[in-house]
């Protein structure tokens, strides 16, 4: 444990981020696989799911939880599912 009073306040910072950062991805696994069912079981209700998948995925890249890239792959690969889907 850290022992100086800069190392025990960067321990507090690093839980509470650590905290914050499995909330958003949590929520992003969420909403992931809330688009997936709705392709296969809820075809109306797709693209409305996949409209809040793309936000919520966005601010995680934007906070810094998901890498830029990681982000886009992943809201193009919901796309494709759900135009699929469609067609």
């Amino acid at each position: 444990m850290a022992n100086h009073k800069s190392a025990l306040k960067r321990a507090g910072q690093n839980e509470r981020r650590r905290l914050r950062n499995k909330a958003v991805q949590t929520r992003v696994k969420n909403v992931v696989k809330d688009v997936r069912l709705a392709v296969t079981q809820d075809a109306e209700n797709a693209v409305a799911r996949l409209d809040a998948a793309k936000s919520a995925i966005d601010k995680a890249a934007k906070k810094g939880v998901l890498h830029k890239k990681t982000a886009s792959r992943k809201i193009s690969r919901l796309n494709r599912q759900v135009n699929a889907q469609q067609a």
